[in-house]
């Protein structure tokens, strides 16, 4: 029986994922399958001999879906690819249309607001020059970014923004002198004061051609592109409409008398012309200036990369670039100094600034066998380490892979955009077309300016720019703001799933708990042992045990100042204790049954223990030379956080349930102490993924939140797995969140910077949905009739530029977000 994995394209709603499940359960030898919809894959149990991978692509596809087996991560490539060009949501469509035809591709995902295309493929297939080859094709320009975690970051909006600006400058200039000039044109009693050389028409001619064919060659250049592959996107639509107007001025002007000879009435439209261009233009400066706003993610955690590295080898103190640090070198920090890779403190102390990858901003202290994460801050003492991670293995090149990746991915509410925009501007110029017929047969005198100002004015105000802005710039900011405090989001799915949870399950131990065994109460009987002198004697014995509850005694022993002597002989008895002697002394330390097997009578402890036991500790009875000296207690301590973490969860209407393996006394107790009204106890780690499903099967959106390699089945169980990023890396990938902190206080921010990034996603929607359907009718004079109100070009261009602008502005100010509730 194998468990194959299966990514599924075209799903949207649960009632999808019904379907794809029956289909293939109707397969021969198919045991169990499990699809899931947030992460667009389902898992198949079977027998491999009776049914084929082949087999249950084609009943996935039977089922009206796209799908593929998932091959292992060794046999597949992700490339990242910078693409110039891009203006609209169409844009996008047609580069993953044409990237997907390559041989080896099996995903490809294109982000308008980034200008990047995120590529995945077979290792051995895919290859860089067919990719851009492919893109070139459609008419832009395509270059790979090399992943480095130590390159600097190039601001690619930089170039643009400045060209923009130049474009726009020279426009606008021009574009002053032409509206001079058109004065005389359109108010003949007011132009007298214009000079007769500024107000020719073929001087306005000439300045008119020039921003159509200069600053303006953009929209023509990209429109032959796109029309070449017979597709169209919103320069179509600004060429269209300026040509229109320019070439029925430039006509006018070269032709006056046979024109109007011929019926057509003499208008010059040369500052509709040049206004719309300078517009739009304006309007692309500003929405590609502020697009590179909400992109500052990665440049921020690319500088934090540290240049250089002080390292040891063979005794020599040499100073080296830090991509020549190498595993198990030993490395110098002074005060200061960024640390410059992931490693394990040797020897020295200091507190360390982590506030740039996990957001906690008091300094953390550091001693012997702490772990240090590159591109920190030594604030304070010297110390050396032991690389443990370099290169593309450390920390931060991680965060920025997975930030980078989730910032390239496209959320499921995305591809529904996706869709509608492909047929949006096709649909836009036939509804162009159709207006101008209609109103040059039935619109007022001269129908054909009337019909000629709506065909302008519809195809310029129904750009779907901001339809292909709204969602891709909500994730990258998001992202962005997760980043910022110490949550890394892996997909776009993963962020927009998260504001639906209803219920977080909590592990216990590295979770809720610290996770390490602390002292926490030593109580001699009266008239015997002091409780010092009693904790001597238990961490003596102790230090021959690796028992983690006898690492914890020994602990305490020293963080007392307590000097511990080594036992003369030591004997562990499974299932019971220990017993030895120590200066002397003959002492056990164990359970009832320990006491019990050597007569040791426990008087009035016993209840005491049950009491200490009620409370989530572990008691372990003492005694001396065969009497009974005291109850020395142990418990895994609640992490600080965790009360006012849980308060935050259920203050937003989440239903939180710890998970433990613990017996259901001391699993009452924890969940009491943290505030958590649910519990289940006694789970065995292979059966927390069980759990999980046990809730899903009730209809409830579960998060699973965890940290250690048993967590790992829960985590991909769960609709959204959130790993706790201070455990360990296999919890980390499997993970939908990563929380870097490793506070329970982070799971709520997680899920408001979901629900804030989807209200802004929403908001954007709704006023670039709104724009079009509003506007749209009213460019095409159909408030005329009732109310005399014909839209004017200009106004069209100046509303068109100012809704993508809108989109990014509000969609910045998603960088407010603020932690607290």
């Amino acid at each position: 029986m194998t468990v194959r994995t299966f990514s599924i394209q075209g799903m949207s709603c649960a009632s999808c994922v019904n379907r794809i499940e029956k289909e293939i359960s109707k397969l021969k030898g198919v045991h169990s399958v499990s699809v899931n919809l947030a992460l667009n894959q389902a898992q198949v149990k079977g027998d491999e001999k009776e049914v084929s991978a082949p087999q249950i692509v084609e009943a996935i596809d039977k089922a009206g879906y796209s799908a593929r087996q998932i091959q292992e991560e060794q046999t597949r490539r992700k490339l990242t690819f910078s693409i110039e060009g891009m203006s609209c949501a169409s844009c996008v469509n047609r580069i993953e249309k044409a990237v997907l035809k390559v041989e080896g591709i099996h995903e490809v995902n294109v982000n308008l607001a980034s200008n990047q295309a995120q590529v995945t493929g077979e290792k051995e297939v895919l290859s860089v020059e067919s990719v851009i080859e492919a893109i070139d094709k459609t008419g832009y320009k395509a270059t790979l970014i090399e992943e480095k975690a130590n390159r600097e970051f190039r601001d690619e909006n930089e170039e643009e923004t400045k060209k923009l600006f130049k474009d726009f400058t020279i426009a606008a200039i021009l574009t002053s002198i032409v509206l001079i000039g058109s004065i005389p044109h359109m108010m003949h009693e007011w132009g007298n004061w214009v000079p007769t050389a500024i107000a020719s028409p073929f001087f306005l001619l000439l300045l008119t051609t020039y921003i159509q064919l200069v600053p303006g060659w953009r929209f023509y250049k990209n429109s032959y592109k796109v029309l070449k592959n017979k597709s169209a996107d919103m320069n179509v639509l600004v060429a269209m409409g300026t040509t229109a107007a320019w070439v029925y001025s430039g006509a006018m002007t070269l032709f006056p008398s046979q024109l109007t000879e011929m019926g057509f009435p003499y208008q010059l439209y040369y500052d509709v012309t040049t206004v719309i261009t300078t517009l739009i233009l304006l309007g692309r400066y500003f929405e590609v200036k502020a697009k590179g706003q909400t992109s500052t993610a990665i440049k921020k955690l690319m500088s934090l990369q540290a240049k250089t590295a002080r390292i040891v080898r063979d005794g020599e103190e040499l100073e080296l670039p830090v991509e020549e640090v190498q595993i198990n070198d030993h490395v110098l920090v002074r005060p200061g100094e960024r640390i410059p890779v992931d490693g394990t403190i040797l020897q020295g102390r200091s507190a360390v600034d982590e506030s740039m990858l996990t957001g906690e901003s008091l300094p953390i202290e550091k001693t012997e066998g702490d772990k240090v994460i590159g591109a920190t801050i030594n604030k304070s003492g010297s110390f050396t380490f032991r690389a443990t991670k370099v290169g593309q293995e450390t920390a931060l090149a991680q965060i920025v892979r997975m930030v980078s990746e989730a910032q390239g991915s496209k959320a499921p509410i995305q591809r529904v955009v996706d869709v509608i925009s492909a047929y949006f501007v096709p649909a836009v110029v036939i509804f162009a077309v159709l207006s101008f017929i209609t109103w040059y047969f039935i619109g007022p005198e001269p129908s054909l300016i009337f019909a000629l100002t709506t065909f302008i004015a519809i195809l310029i105000i129904a750009c779907p720019c901001a339809l292909g802005l709204a969602t891709p710039t909500a994730i990258m900011v998001g992202t962005e703001k997760g980043a910022e405090n110490g949550i890394l989001i892996k997909d776009a799915t993963s962020l927009e799933r998260a504001h639906k949870v209803e219920t977080v399950i909590l592990d216990k131990t590295g979770t809720i708990t610290e996770g390490k065994p602390k002292l926490t109460d030593v109580l001699p009987t009266p008239n015997g042992f002091s409780e010092n002198e009693l904790l001597q004697i238990a961490a003596s014995v102790e230090t021959s045990s690796e028992h983690p509850l006898g690492e914890a005694i020994v602990e305490g022993a020293q963080t007392r100042g307590i000097e511990i002597q080594k036992p003369e002989s030591f004997e562990a008895i499974v299932g019971q204790g220990l017993r030895a002697e120590v200066e002397g002394k003959d002492v056990l330390i164990g359970n009832v049954k320990l006491m019990r097997q050597y007569n040791i009578e426990l008087k009035a402890f016993e209840e005491k223990a049950t009491q200490l036991a009620d409370k989530g500790k572990t008691p372990m009875y003492v005694a001396v030379n065969g009497e009974f000296a005291g109850v020395i207690a142990v418990a895994d301590t609640l992490k600080k956080d965790t009360i006012p973490g849980i308060k935050r969860l259920k203050s937003m209407g989440i239903d939180v349930i710890m998970l433990t393996g613990d017996h259901e006394r001391t699993a009452k107790a924890i969940a009491k102490e943290a505030g958590i009204d649910h519990f289940i106890a006694e789970v065995l780690p292979e059966h927390k993924a069980e759990e999980v499903k046990k809730l899903q099967d009730q209809g409830k959106l579960v998060a699973m939140v965890g940290d250690g390699i048993n967590d790992a089945p829960a985590l991909a169980q769960a609709d959204i797995g959130i790993a706790i990023g201070t455990g360990t890396d296999v919890a980390m990938e499997t993970a939908n969140i990563t929380l870097m902190r490793g506070d329970i206080t982070s799971i709520a921010t997680a899920l408001r910077l979901s629900k804030s990034t989807m209200k802004m996603i929403w908001q954007n929607l709704t006023w670039a949905f709104g724009y079009n359907v509003v506007l749209i009718p009213v460019a095409a004079g159909l408030l005329y009739p009732f109310f005399g109100i014909l839209l004017n070009p200009m106004l069209a261009g100046a509303a068109m530029a100012f809704s993508s602008v809108s989109v990014v502005l509000n969609t910045l100010r998603l960088r407010k977000f603020k932690t607290a509730v």
